[in-house]
């Protein structure tokens, strides 16, 4: 209950230091207790937006739930937004506040819980004969846009809690970024380094018609992706499973799912696209000299150092944009071992010996780590990018990192978050920075729908104009100043001559997802300076991404209610 009463508090001092100047200037002539008496007879702000009895807990617990960590979140950037909900997006509408209230309220209830949650089991008959239940998730949380949108992860951490926590994650982070889908995931409770490839195929084909049969796969209604311990070969056997059997006599069926290789409908760019995103999202504040001056930084990438927790395909692709932009990666670690080196690691060479080798462990471009653990490292950037609940408030306070991009999902519990923020670290949220996956699926499933790669109905036209453009140049020159010494012969930059052909398709997703990053930032940015969040991104993201939902549900309405 203290922390409900601070959170008001502030609301109030806030909404006080905003009307404060205006009754000042409307009662300039009177005399100070005057002032002062309209400050006590203005009407009172009525939002009473509090965290539920349920998740008191979560701000100090050790090891709360996934789902409970996202819903507490939810309700801290509810209890902030409540009035600007209540006064600003619902102004026009011609209803008592009280009713405004309510409807505020109800909306935003709507938008809590998850609306599907699927569970499925069915055999599978291994390579030796011998037959194995395998069990499977699949949850909806929100039908504000279609279709929903989220991964499908194989791992032994599979339950339904985490589905539904990363299936809620999702619409927050598709409405952040600006990415019209609701939030999904779903997880196969197995261990993939257990089964042979034949027996991962039987089990992704059952498991994508289990889906279909229950309305949880199709292009109008639910997309999935890969994710952890998945690929795009799971993704082109999905594809073709719904193509071959509910989605036999539907055009777009190839828009059933994103991730997919480029010969069966995938996009150039996708497979890189989180990694890029996470760079492009630390790049947007790394560059911002107001956040880099906040935590005694200087803007850039000079000179500054990282540390990587998981060198999956996040990981890996992190490493290689942020080596790519001058910063220097001193540490990886893995489930089996980390290994570090002060003075650099070159992570193509250590792509090539993980690919070779199966890990990172042994590596000869760098040493083992004998310490306690490498994320309590001096470093100027954690990359936790594995798994979830990795910070917490048992070792948030050994982290020495200036500023943590979440690249995997929920890595940083409520209470470590917390203690981050009191020690004046920067950490971006997960679902502002680890978008860039379902951004660039987005796009994918946008050319699945039209029929046609970017840039093919343009690319030769660009080319052609470019040539004449040049020409041009070149001939209004020679007719100013004459061909005495031969033609004027106008030589384009490297950078043009690169880009003379006309953008392919790899430049359009690149080009769109820089943009949608660098946008989303700024919003971001905006709405922290507006609430006067300070180091707070996270709760500045929640309430961007809940007042986007809310002024879906407002303008929509409610079905058969």
């Amino acid at each position: 209950q203290a922390y409900n009463c601070l959170i008001h508090f502030y609301k109030r001092c806030k909404v006080m230091f905003r009307v404060l100047p205006k009754l000042r200037s409307a009662t300039l002539a009177n005399c100070l207790p005057s002032s002062v008496a309209a400050v006590h007879t203005s009407p009172a702000v009525t939002g009473s937006w509090q965290i539920p009895d349920r998740l008191q807990h979560v701000p100090t617990a050790q090891d709360p739930g996934f789902f409970e960590m996202v819903e507490f979140f939810f309700h801290k950037a509810c209890v902030l937004v409540e009035d600007t909900l209540i006064d600003e997006h619902m102004k026009n509408q011609r209803i008592p506040r009280e009713l405004k209230e309510k409807k505020c309220r109800g909306i935003l209830r709507l938008i809590e819980p998850c609306a599907h949650v699927l569970e499925v089991t069915f055999p599978l008959q291994r390579d030796n004969g011998e037959y194995e239940m395998i069990t499977g998730y699949r949850a909806q949380h929100s039908h504000h846009r279609s279709p929903c949108k989220g991964g499908i992860r194989y791992s032994m951490d599979v339950n339904q809690d985490e589905v539904k926590a990363l299936s809620a994650l999702m619409t927050y982070k598709c409405a952040c970024v600006d990415v019209p889908f609701g939030g999904g995931k779903a997880g196969v409770k197995i261990n993939p380094k257990l089964y042979s490839d034949n027996e991962l195929e039987k089990i992704t084909r059952r498991f994508a018609m289990e889906l279909a049969k229950k309305g949880f796969l199709g292009p109008a209604i639910d997309v999935p992706a890969p994710d952890m311990g998945t690929s795009e070969r799971e993704m082109a056997w999905i594809a073709d499973t719904y193509a071959n059997t509910a989605g036999y006599n539907d055009l777009n069926a190839a828009a059933c799912i994103t991730g997919k290789p480029i010969n069966q409908g995938g996009i150039h760019g996708r497979s890189s696209a989180t990694g890029r995103g996470v760079f492009h999202g630390l790049e947007n504040f790394i560059n911002e000299a107001q956040y880099m001056s906040m935590i005694g930084h200087t803007p850039g990438w000079g000179g500054k150092t990282f540390i990587v927790q998981g060198f999956g395909n996040v990981g890996m692709h992190t490493c290689r944009y942020l080596t790519r932009a001058g910063a220097t990666c001193i540490g990886v670690a893995e489930l089996d071992g980390s290994i570090i080196n002060k003075n650099g690691i070159d992570p193509k060479d250590l792509e090539d010996y993980k690919n070779e080798h199966g890990t990172i462990v042994g590596f000869p471009g760098a040493e083992p780590y004998e310490g306690e653990d490498l994320m309590f490292e001096q470093v100027d950037i954690l990359i936790p990018a594995a798994t979830e609940k990795v910070i917490h408030a048992g070792n948030a306070t050994k982290i020495k990192a200036s500023i943590i991009a979440e690249a995997a999902n929920g890595p940083i519990t409520p209470a470590g978050d917390r203690i981050l923020q009191s020690q004046g670290c920067l950490v971006i949220p997960d679902m502002y920075i680890n978008a860039g996956g379902v951004t660039v699926s987005y796009f994918e499933w946008l050319k699945n729908l039209n029929h046609v790669s970017y840039g093919r109905l343009t690319f030769k036209y660009e080319r052609e104009s470019n040539y004449h453009l040049l020409q041009s140049v070149q001939d209004s020159l020679e007719r100013r100043f004459g061909r005495v010494g031969g033609k004027i012969h106008v030589t384009p930059s490297e950078e043009f001559n690169k880009r003379m052909s006309g953008a392919s398709e790899k430049d359009i997703v690149h080009s769109g997802l820089d943009y949608s990053m660098e946008r989303t930032a700024l919003k971001i940015m905006n709405t922290a300076i507006d609430l006067e969040l300070g180091l707070d991104l996270r709760s500045a993201a929640y309430v961007n991404s809940i007042t986007k939902i809310f002024d879906t549900y407002r303008d929509s309405g409610l079905a058969f209610s």
